[in-house]
């Protein structure tokens, strides 16, 4: 029985309905689709509210040659008929079931009908979920992924999916999808000592850059950058063996030597500089022991360095000529190999020549700046996170990619790779989640093929290391940023899972094309979502506060229209549920 009366006003957006007199089922009208039909055109909307005997309906699109367009340039006339959608018209909201696609989930307001997705709409660009802490997010990613897996039109075997997993909430989800597929296979990397559920997370030293160690070191200041510049310039050449390195090395040491021997510091302070110099780098000529030769005579390195009576060098004379003789302004020139290995210590062994060496910390103005790095570098090489930059030998961007994604000696490939960062602080959490979003940056865009082999980043807890923080100022650039407007054309897409969009960085949410919105009660977070996604409505924003755990709001490229989809319990669930208080209060 209809129970639309007549329509009695239109406006660009909305008209309202007169309910038919004696319909007593209007309240279950709410959020449901309406065709408006006439002899010319069928438009479809969405009912937005009901207020006593009359409905608004929202234009959402027009229907031409059984398909929908989404936005109205035409509107219906005030004599048009009014009627629910058909479930076989259901299929206009949300595209075909067809090779490209993959299930989503299914209407609650449509009997469950299936909501399928266009996998290129939706894995081409980045995506946000948002939602308040147990309203489904971590549940709706592991179906998400379950889903796209199964789908038995599209095996994704090449696929790359990498979960940044704050809690290790996803390991029970996905370590059975073998079980999907025998070609499937899930890959962990752990951040603990004690867990043996994955590999040990290593970070290769030499493949970050001066921007990358400036974040590993907290780097606040312009000028702490030459400095990290100058040590990884130097890390470089102490780790080569070449005759040449040697002699640059040698042409460094000495420079930094007669640099010292020049200062005004006492005779004992520069013995100590210039001692401390060849015990962070040294060399068969310089070395404590190494032979200097005067003129019928020989004397150890640290034995010119005696002092006598007045306080000078007993052999100054030797030690300065014997220096000098290194110097060769001409070895400014060579540049050190780019596949050099070191080590954690090499690299504080070279700050601290390069701090010497440069007079850095005799410099009152520069001091603090320098001295800081050297404490938060050495802080690190003594501290529990030295363990996840110790690898045995050097390994190319390409390779060491490669074997992220690789299983088993690289004789099989995983499709998901899997962060757990819960036994990390937030800081090195943010630095790993930095790091690992260049390297794949920085693979994707070295790729012959343009996005050839696409990568997807799902960021749980995004507005932990998503923000709006210091990158800009100090090396000119945020990786995620740069990612969200970047990455889509080289493949590299993101997808941000958070409970306070609020804290993310809002250019990195303003290029994101597809949105699940859970449910999010926070004023703030509700003002926020509502100001920066671009075409959403306040009808979006208030409809996702009714929502149950487990379903959300999904609009964007991806959907014709706002959709509410029920998200299936994945199977396997993530470890995201709340502690069963009664039964572990209960005594047995």
């Amino acid at each position: 029985m209809c129970m639309f009366g007549k329509i009695t006003y239109i406006n660009d957006n909305y008209a309202r309905i007169k309910i038919l007199e004696g319909t007593i089922e209007a309240t279950e009208l709410m959020n449901l689709h309406v065709m408006f039909e006439d002899d010319k055109k069928k438009i479809l909307g969405e009912v937005e509210d009901v207020d006593g005997d009359v409905i608004k309906v929202e234009f959402l699109g027009e229907v031409i040659n059984d398909e929908l367009i989404p936005g109205t340039i035409r509107k219906p006339s005030l004599s048009a008929q009014i009627r629910v959608i058909t479930r076989d018209e259901v299929g206009l909201l949300i595209g075909k079931n067809d090779n490209n696609s993959f299930l989503l989930g299914v209407s609650p307001l449509y009997d469950d009908y299936p909501i399928m997705v266009n996998i290129n709409d939706f894995f081409s660009n980045h995506t946000a979920i948002f939602g308040n802490s147990g309203s489904g997010k971590s549940w709706g990613v592991a179906r998400l992924l379950q889903n796209v897996l199964a789908n038995s039109k599209l095996t994704p075997v090449r696929s790359n999916f990498f979960i940044f997993d704050t809690y290790g909430e996803y390991y029970n989800a996905f370590k059975d999808i073998k079980k999907i597929n025998p070609h499937f296979n899930f890959k962990v990397y752990t951040t603990s000592l004690y867990n043996n559920e994955g590999e040990q997370l290593r970070i290769p030293l030499w493949l970050l850059d001066v921007d990358d160690i400036a974040i590993l070191l907290t780097a606040t200041e312009h000028s702490q950058l030459p400095i990290i510049e100058r040590m990884l310039k130097i890390v470089a050449i102490f780790a080569e063996d070449s005759e040449m390195a040697i002699k640059y090395k040698n042409h460094l040491i000495a420079k930094a030597i007669m640099t010292i021997l020049y200062t005004n510091q006492t005779s004992a302070s520069k013995r100590n500089d210039i001692f401390t110099i060849l015990a962070s780098c040294s060399t068969p000529q310089f070395n404590l022991e190494a032979p200097v030769k005067g003129v019928g005579y020989t004397r150890k390195f640290r034995e010119c360095f005696t002092i006598d009576t007045a306080g000078n060098f007993m052999e100054n004379i030797l030690v300065t000529n014997y220096v000098a003789s290194f110097i060769d302004e001409e070895l400014e020139k060579y540049e050190a190999k780019k596949t050099n290995f070191y080590t954690l210590e090499q690299l504080e062994d070279a700050l601290e020549f390069t701090l010497i060496s440069e007079g850095l910390l005799r410099n009152e103005k520069l001091y603090n700046e320098a001295i800081t790095l050297k404490v938060r570098l050495h802080s690190i090489v003594i501290g529990k996170y030295a363990q996840f930059f110790k690898m045995d030998k050097y390994v190319s961007l390409e390779a060491y990619v490669a074997s992220l994604v690789s299983m088993n000696g690289n004789t099989a490939k995983a499709q998901i790779i899997n962060f757990n960062l819960e036994d990390i602080d937030d800081w090195f959490a943010k630095f790993v989640t930095k790091i690992f979003t260049k390297i794949f940056f920085e693979f994707t865009r070295r790729l012959k093929m343009r996005a050839s082999i696409p990568f997807h980043i799902f960021l749980e807890e995004a507005h932990r290391y998503v923000q709006n923080d210091r990158d800009n100022y100090l090396i000119g650039y945020n990786i995620f940023e740069r990612v969200a407007k970047e990455g889509r054309k080289y493949g590299l897409l993101l997808s941000l899972i958070s409970q306070r969009p609020v804290d993310i960085s809002d250019t990195v949410i303003s290029q994101c094309s597809n949105f699940l919105i859970f449910k999010i009660t926070h004023p703030r977070d509700l003002e926020y979502i509502r100001k920066m996604i671009p075409n959403i409505s306040i009808e979006i924003v208030e409809k996702q506060k009714s929502l149950q755990p487990g379903t959300c709001v999904a609009f964007g490229k991806a959907f014709k229209v706002p959709m509410i989809v029920k998200m299936q319990k994945p199977d396997p669930a993530p470890s995201s549920e709340n502690s069963d208080v009664v039964n572990r209060w209960a005594l047995y």
